[in-house]
């Protein structure tokens, strides 16, 4: 639980107020809630009301009649920029089918520094873009003894984030979201979990 975000509740009306250091993002299903919350919050603060959400610490909301839009585009070239990859070739996937990751202790060490930055990068990015959720967790393993190739598979997450900068999150007003699980029957080519599971299978024939 958030223990920044706070939620009141009266009958079918609810208010969600979140709060980060000095800023704070409110909304409401009535806006007379939020007119008490704010008379409240002026009454006991000196603060100014910046209006409705468009931006905040690097996600970009747009409110429309049917629903709301989240994406993180300027936070990408913004990144892009950062590791001279403006300029880089596109690829359709963040993260190669063949490539299995690993220690890779036959390679040489990056800068621990640079290779953490984009790491924490790509992952403060995952709040609007899911789909390189699986790829960034995977790099972020190799924090401690980050390699070539670690960095290689980092920056190929750049190279697609290239193509994909205006990609988002869509949340329709008239339907109910749905969460829906997938499962890669081959664990995504774990080799870890491959290794594991040919010796429980090796161990099994024992018996």
């Amino acid at each position: 639980m958030d223990k920044k975000l706070f939620i009141r509740k009266h009958e079918n009306d609810v208010i969600l107020v979140q709060v980060y250091v000095d800023d704070i993002i409110f909304g409401s299903n009535n806006n007379t809630l939020c007119e008490k919350f704010i008379a409240a919050m002026q009454g006991e603060f000196e603060m100014s009301m910046m209006g409705e959400l468009t931006y905040f610490l690097g996600l970009q909301v747009k409110q429309l009649k049917h629903g709301t839009f989240l994406n993180q585009s300027k936070y990408c070239f913004d990144l892009l920029k950062k590791f001279k990859m403006e300029d880089c070739k596109e690829v359709a996937t963040p993260f190669a089918t063949n490539c299995l990751i690993d220690a890779d202790e036959a390679s040489q060490q990056v800068d621990s520094t640079k290779y953490r930055w984009l790491i924490g990068s790509l992952l403060y990015l995952t709040t609007s873009k899911p789909d390189i959720q699986f790829g960034v967790c995977l790099c972020a393993r190799f924090y401690a003894n980050r390699k070539e190739s670690h960095f290689k598979a980092a920056k190929r997450i750049l190279k697609y984030l290239k193509g994909t900068t205006n990609v988002g999150l869509w949340y329709p007003c008239d339907s109910n979201i749905t969460l829906s699980g997938f499962s890669n029957s081959d664990y995504a080519r774990c080799k870890w979990i491959g290794k594991a599971q040919v010796a429980l299978a090796t161990y099994l024939d024992q018996v």
